[in-house]
């Protein structure tokens, strides 16, 4: 697992027990994201991405932090193995953060009052994207934060709004869901590609594929497969 450490914007690489706490970046991409590539050249600071990855970081320390984890820049996305890899991990390595650092770029004032049905928090593309489920669900600790980085609280201060917004009815117990109401969050969700509307479901349901990119909606199925070969849950076939 690659790691950004937090006061020098630099990258380490570390195994299995070795990995030292971190928090870790749930966002939506945007034009200029910082690749590792960028970073380990010393281009990032050009880049319209960087600041995102700086106020991440910022936040990191002040919460007493020394690494963070952010998918633009702590994958190799030029390796088709480390990305595999990196997919299909992905949903532990949420997990197993210290916290997580939901930024929502389109959400302007993070001290509005968000219960209003016209709240730009619960218009948030944030909501919409099908990676950001698991990056909801499987840590522990989630804090959302708007554009500027200001705290608009907590997946567990919030939790009854959260689950009006993500129409998941518990989001203290997700084990306790059968298949066909997982499936059931990631329905109006959407990905830039399709495959990755089952990729990025492997970690809720513990399954490992191999990515096969270009395989369309074959994806689905396949995942669908693994799902029964680890369940008797017959709910799926609702789907």
């Amino acid at each position: 697992m690659r790691l950004l450490k937090t006061d020098t914007i630099e990258l380490h690489e570390y195994f299995d027990t070795q990995i030292p706490p971190y928090a870790i970046l749930s966002h939506r991409w945007g034009d200029g994201e910082v690749t590792l590539q960028k970073v380990q050249s010393g281009e990032g600071p050009q880049m319209p991405g960087y600041q995102k990855i700086i106020k991440c970081c910022a936040q990191a320390i002040r919460d007493g932090w020394n690494y963070v984890w952010i998918d633009t820049c702590c994958i190799d996305k030029t390796s088709s193995a480390e990305l595999s890899e990196a997919i299909n991990s992905m949903y532990r390595w949420y997990q197993k953060s210290q916290v997580c650092y939901a930024y929502l770029v389109d959400v302007p004032d993070g001290t509005a009052d968000h219960s209003r049905p016209d709240s730009l928090f619960r218009q948030s593309k944030w909501f919409t994207r099908g990676w950001t489920l698991q990056e909801l669900l499987a840590p522990t600790f989630v804090e959302f934060y708007d554009q500027n980085w200001i705290e608009i609280g907590t997946k567990s201060s919030m939790r009854t709004l959260v689950q009006e917004i993500s129409k998941i009815s518990t989001l203290v117990d997700i084990d306790k869901a059968c298949v066909a109401e997982k499936l059931s969050w990631a329905s109006t969700r959407v990905t830039t590609r399709i495959e990755d509307l089952a990729y990025c479901l492997m970690g809720l349901f513990d399954v490992n594929m191999p990515l096969l990119y270009g395989e369309g909606h074959n994806a689905f199925l396949r995942l669908q497969l693994e799902i029964w070969s680890r369940t008797n849950d017959e709910s799926i076939f609702a789907w």
